[in-house]
């Protein structure tokens, strides 16, 4: 809501004022919607809202589709909604702030892949020793 009356309150980019660039934006609309969707099927409720940081695990780290496409499916994907959403109201105000909003999940990237990467590795070396 914040995004769409930030770029609203903004004058309109003439070069992307355009029937093409508007089918552009529905598209990366559409992709990234079924990007953050299908990321969302395949991590479940506890699996998308931290629950690799309270110890709630999956049997193992997901790589089924979108995964097996796109590394952070559900960071990009959002990305690309908000690029579309900026797109289709040819808002410089909206590339910017989309320009930000992709900042941030690269720095929460950083941080995030190597954690994830180390709670399933020791579960897989806990459930080996076991075996």
């Amino acid at each position: 809501m914040c995004f769409t009356q930030a770029m609203l309150s903004q004058p309109r980019m003439q070069s992307l004022d355009n029937p093409a660039a508007y089918h552009v934006g529905l598209a990366l609309l559409g992709v990234g919607g079924v990007f953050v969707l299908s990321s969302f099927l395949a991590l479940g409720f506890t699996g998308t809202f931290l629950g690799d940081y309270f110890g709630i695990l999956k049997e193992a780290r997901v790589t089924m589709f979108p995964f097996s496409i796109l590394d952070n499916p559900m960071y990009w994907g959002s990305t690309a909604i908000y690029l579309g959403w900026a797109i289709v109201h040819a808002s410089p105000t909206g590339l910017l702030l989309t320009a930000l909003v992709a900042l941030i999940y690269m720095v929460a990237i950083v941080y995030e892949e190597p954690f994830t990467a180390e709670i399933y590795q020791q579960k897989a070396s806990q459930a080996y020793k076991r075996s």
